[in-house]
């Protein structure tokens, strides 16, 4: 099943792109992205003083005869840096048409595979779904022959079953503690949980460039109801009846903008970046348009 997530054609599309990155962030080991640190490659970066134990290769030995002086040639340091992709597989993402669930599983792996063709170390938490609470993991993976294990545990991911789901804040807390290092956050979720905002506020405390995928179904941005309704929260299950009419549903689209506006500014103002998608959005469009104008993708 793994094999057929996408199509041979579409992979070889997806190794044309790349993760923006706003700032140089620090990484593991040698890879295709540009290190705040100083090394060897073949990009000129600049000139410092030359000190005793300095590799006497790296001298600018015409900077030397114009100046008298010993100056260390620097360049750019290229890393790789650690991608994290963080799912939420909550009940109320497995809803809609198209369904949340499974767009969040195909958006995930499509910025995998862009991220390991770009050798960075790509980790995924399924987020929701855990009895423990804690997620279920995909450890840090680098290079194009991970991506079918990639695929394999996305395709996995599936929302809890019944009981208290455990709190995204919480989860996202705790993950901001045992990732202290830099890296790049992709959080795909219908954010239908208050936590969430606690949570992010944690990550952004890091220095992490985090990006949120607010993921709704066309039901949730435009729902068809008409009469004397049983609403039942899958989350929670509590129960609410409405009478839909006309009013009612102007009501709800108007704060479903307000809540969209206050996310945004949320978002706007910890430096992260947030974009609104709905399922019906096509994946070819997704990538190749309205995430490179949102300078998630390059």
């Amino acid at each position: 099943m793994a094999e057929t997530f996408f199509s041979e054609e579409f992979l070889q599309r997806l190794e044309r792109l790349a993760l923006a990155a706003r700032h140089a962030l620090p990484g593991q080991m040698q890879g295709e992205r540009r290190s705040p640190k100083r090394g060897q490659s073949v990009e000129f970066s600049d000139f410092r003083p030359y000190v005793a134990g300095d590799d006497f290769r790296r001298i600018d030995w015409n900077a030397y005869a114009r100046l008298e002086r010993f100056f260390i040639k620097l360049f750019v340091e290229e890393e790789d840096l650690t991608v994290h992709f963080l799912v939420d597989t909550s009940r109320s993402m497995d809803w809609g048409q198209p369904n949340k669930l499974e767009y969040a599983r195909k958006v995930a792996g499509a910025l995998g595979y862009v991220a390991l063709s770009g050798l960075d170390r790509v980790t995924v938490t399924g987020l929701g779904g855990a009895k423990n609470g804690a997620g279920v993991v995909f450890p840090p993976q680098r290079g194009k022959r991970q991506a079918l294990a990639l695929f394999s545990f996305l395709q996995a991911l599936t929302p809890p079953g019944n009981g208290a789901a455990p709190n995204p804040g919480q989860q996202l807390r705790a993950y901001a503690a045992s990732h202290a290092r830099p890296g790049v956050v992709v959080v795909l979720s219908d954010l239908m949980h208050d936590g969430w905002m606690d949570g992010l506020r944690s990550l952004a405390s890091g220095r992490h460039e985090i990006s949120v995928i607010h993921i709704l179904a066309p039901e949730e941005r435009n729902p068809q109801l008409n009469g004397d309704l049983k609403l039942i929260d899958s989350e929670d299950n509590l129960e609410v009846e409405i009478t839909a009419d006309y009013d009612l549903l102007a009501r709800y689209r108007q704060n479903l903008e307000e809540w969209q506006a206050g996310l945004r500014a949320f978002c706007s103002s910890r430096n992260i970046s947030y974009v609104p998608v709905e399922t019906t959005l096509d994946l070819d469009d997704l990538l190749f348009a309205w995430l490179q104008r949102q300078g998630v993708l390059r």
